[in-house]
């Protein structure tokens, strides 16, 4: 990983000096406007105030000086949005030039299979992107002829990482004279104590990515790496298992006893996040993504993190990927752009920010807790605790996987019954 890093930190000085050049390159090959003027489209949804929203407006700045003649068109595009609407559009003439897209076989892997994006690979040789992005990270860049990740061509290029973790109000726990859980147990008698005070312990978001996140790191206590390479890239998963049904029957039970509202089966993730930062629950199981605008908004209250007790496993992977639409106008600026994305200082930025960045200068990271960040994930990484994601391995698992906890939490169906429509739905559309 650090010898990784400081690739990434030679090749970053590299490719500032041959920007220009590709610049000057892709006036030639564009058609991204009349009378000599170009055009850059570029979409994400990062929040203005996470680290990578920072990293990113960073980035356009420095894309704007290094092109004078270049104009640059972003949208602000909601994570739930490009999800649902990113094939259609790309099978458009309003496909972006650059934009970013969720990673996994069930999203770029499909995108890739239908023909939707440029096929990176040469691109991501001649300008060193390969040698630049960790192994570990470059994963879920690459991603065979079915659209499986882990192997074939590279069809995106993360310039982050990401896992997730209990973000817990300190206050609270201090009011509450809760020590901070280092076992299952401990963390048990953690929530029956904030829901005898009166508190719901979980902040939850059972419309969307949230609550199965939840069910997700609770099978993974029990799970171990061949199984989640199983489920993930095998196309196999008993949904009967010990794993899934521990998770499933202890996730029932903790909305039973209160620990996870039953009115948070429609809240989306936004308003989870949201209602942690307002101090209305001592606990939020997420991702990294919401490091650095904690950091940011939180005011009235301390907050920290801590990994899930007695689990080698997370959620987590490289993060988001930046994709070329098959159908760019301008492919070459979008290749300048994610070139200044892995600059060091762009890097840097992320990381002081509170994201997880892939190619920084670690001594530039002066803020504690962001060092904290970094470590945690490179520890998780050179030990191969990054689990993915659950909706990843099967088409649509997303929204099959936030029906049936939806489901759990409105304790309109059994465990048993959820599992057993999961498992369906995964065998039906499972991608091999």
């Amino acid at each position: 990983m650090l010898m990784a890093r400081r690739r990434a930190r030679l090749l970053a000085a590299a490719l500032a000096g041959t920007l220009s050049l590709s610049a000057l390159a892709a006036c030639g090959e564009s058609d991204g406007g009349s009378g000599g003027s170009q055009t850059l489209r570029l979409w994400h949804y990062e929040a203005p105030d996470s680290a990578m929203g920072k990293a990113w407006d960073q980035a356009v700045a420095e894309f704007k000086k290094k092109h004078p003649d270049v104009k640059v068109e972003f949208e602000a595009k909601g994570f739930e949005q490009i999800q649902k609407t990113a094939p259609q559009v790309l099978n458009s003439d309003e496909a972006p030039d650059l934009l970013e897209y969720n990673k996994g076989n069930a999203t770029t892997g499909q995108l890739s299979k239908q023909g939707l994006l440029t096929d990176l690979t040469d691109v991501a040789k001649k300008r060193g992107w390969d040698k630049a992005i960790p192994p570990t990270v470059a994963t879920t860049s690459q991603y065979s002829a079915s659209g499986v990740m882990g192997s074939g061509s590279w069809y995106g290029v993360p310039n982050y990482a990401e896992y997730t973790m209990v973000y817990y109000n300190k206050d609270l726990f201090e009011k509450h004279d809760v020590e901070v859980p280092t076992t299952v147990d401990e963390l048990e008698q953690a929530l029956a104590a904030f829901k005898d005070a009166g508190l719901t312990p979980f902040a939850n978001g059972g419309a969307e990515y949230p609550a199965q996140q939840y069910l997700y790191q609770l099978a993974l206590t029990q799970a171990d790496r061949s199984w989640v390479e199983s489920f993930q890239m095998g196309g196999k998963t008993d949904f009967s298992d010990a794993a899934w049904t521990y998770a499933a029957d202890t996730f029932a039970d903790w909305v039973d006893k209160g620990y996870i509202a039953k009115s948070s089966s429609g809240v989306k993730a936004e308003d989870a996040g949201v209602s942690f930062m307002q101090g209305k629950h001592p606990m939020f199981f997420s991702g990294s993504w919401w490091f650095g605008r904690f950091h940011t908004e939180v005011k009235n209250f301390v907050w920290d993190t801590f990994m899930w007790p007695e689990s080698e496993l997370t959620l987590g992977s490289g993060g988001n990927l930046w994709v070329v639409p098959d159908g760019a106008k301008n492919k070459e600026l979008a290749y300048d752009f994610i070139d200044i994305t892995l600059e060091k200082q762009i890097q840097n930025t992320l990381g002081n920010a509170g994201g997880v960045p892939v190619a920084a200068d670690t001594s530039a990271i002066t803020d504690a807790r962001a060092k904290k960040l970094i470590e945690e994930y490179d520890a998780l990484a050179e030990n191969d605790g990054l689990a993915f994601y659950p909706d990843w391995p099967a088409n649509g698992f997303y929204d099959s996987l936030a029906s049936e906890v939806q489901k759990l939490i409105t304790q309109s169906a059994e465990p048993g019954d959820v599992l057993k429509s999961l498992q369906a739905e995964y065998d039906d559309n499972v991608l091999k």
